[in-house]
């Protein structure tokens, strides 16, 4: 068996205070801004913050708790927080240049903030579930939407991000060349990017969509009981490591937990840009059953604030973020069951495969008083897919992109 990955944190940088601009997308005081606009959300409702007992048990650790993101606002993922927020906060602006006066957010749902919202058109590109977010933001507050799909999204997501109301445009190649067309088309045309991947001069918006991420930081400190001595957060472009790893920072200091950053094996951008302590781009190959974190390029926002306030990376193979679903879903002793996706069980996958390997554990730490957050952050937002998986059906992996 090869050993495992574990790619420590060499920036130099590590729990150096976040400046000012990355306090105000994730530090403590973020949710606050958030909270200002959920006037334009009436459906806000905290997730739960679910304690595995007899997984923890069977694992030799003291305390396992997941935040089960699958019923944030019926949209079955974490990402209803980001999309729809920066959309929120988009048009917001647009009324207020507009009505020439202050516009309160619960006035957005109204029938003139909609009609003058219906001049705007937002866009991105998506591996799924940021675009089901940015398309249920647009259709709550009126304007347009499209997004663009690559080939690796599958037709049950589509059709979710459809029934939206929004346009679908179908690209070839992967979620990196997606988000490129999608770029280019939206410049063309006079749209507004919602992207959740920054690059340099486009900044802003990516911020949004993480500041809204941290209104989920904010409910897990009001639900624990105790603090917690490690995270085990998804990887992806990395947004969401971010706001998970530097809200820690900025409320603890150098007493927040430590931060493992979980990537597929086939998609481990974040990973390879620690070995080369700079962000680094990685080549496409074959797809991960992990389709919401298949990306090949670290967001310049995010990565300023990973060297930061992660500790660890750790890349794993599809069969343990499978074997993760499956344990949530049918789980231990009378641990509570979990409907949690393929990219949504990575972080459990990280888990275990660092506690099956001795000096991966060592090193980190992880015994019978370690306490671990895990964030389950989708739900079956593919359901064919889903049970497929979990009644045991392999995942075919179609060959390198295009």
């Amino acid at each position: 068996m090869t050993a495992l990955k574990l790619t420590a944190n060499r920036s130099g940088h590590l729990d150096e205070t976040l400046d000012a601009t990355q306090k105000k997308v994730v530090g403590v005081q973020a949710p606050e801004e958030v909270r200002r606009y959920l006037g334009a959300f009436p459906a806000y409702a905290p997730t739960p913050l679910v304690e595995l007992p007899d997984l923890a048990a069977s694992l030799g650790v003291g305390q396992i708790a997941i935040k089960d993101e699958s019923p944030r606002y019926g949209l079955c993922s974490f990402k209803a927080l980001g999309g729809a927020y920066a959309v929120a906060r988009l048009v917001h602006r647009f009324l207020e240049d507009r009505l020439g006066r202050a516009v309160d957010p619960a006035e957005m749902l109204g029938d003139e903030c909609k009609a003058l919202a219906s001049e705007m058109t937002v866009s991105c590109a998506t591996d799924g579930n940021h675009g089901r977010s940015v398309a249920a933001g647009a259709q709550m507050f009126g304007c347009r939407c499209v997004i663009f799909l690559h080939a690796g999204v599958s037709a049950g997501r589509e059709r979710a991000i459809a029934g939206f109301g929004a346009e679908i445009r179908r690209t070839d190649g992967n979620y990196d060349q997606s988000v490129a067309e999608a770029t280019e088309t939206a410049e063309r045309e006079g749209w507004t990017t919602v992207s959740d991947f920054s690059w340099p001069g486009y900044e802003e918006i990516p911020g949004l969509v993480m500041q809204g991420y941290t209104l989920m930081l904010d409910e897990i400190f009001a639900q624990s009981e105790a603090p917690f001595t490690h995270i085990f957060v998804q990887g992806g472009v990395g947004g969401l490591a971010a706001v998970v790893a530097g809200y820690f920072l900025d409320r603890m200091g150098k007493d927040r937990p430590k931060v493992v950053v979980v990537e597929p094996d086939l998609a481990n951008c974040l990973q390879l840009s620690a070995q080369a302590n700079e962000r680094v781009s990685m080549e496409p190959g074959r797809s991960t059953v992990m389709a919401m974190l298949e990306c090949y390029e670290p967001s310049l926002v995010a990565w300023g604030i990973l060297e930061k306030s992660a500790d660890y990376y750790v890349a794993i193979p599809d069969d343990h973020a499978i074997e993760a679903m499956r344990l949530l879903a049918k789980p231990i002793g009378s641990d509570r069951p979990l409907e949690i996706g393929e990219s949504g069980g990575s972080g459990l996958g990280g888990l275990m495969a660092v506690m099956a390997d001795s000096k991966a554990r060592e090193t980190l730490g992880l015994g019978p008083s370690a306490r671990i957050l895990l964030l389950g952050t989708e739900g079956a937002t593919d359901p064919e897919l889903y049970k497929s998986l979990i009644e045991g059906q392999p995942f075919s992996q179609p060959e390198a992109h295009a």
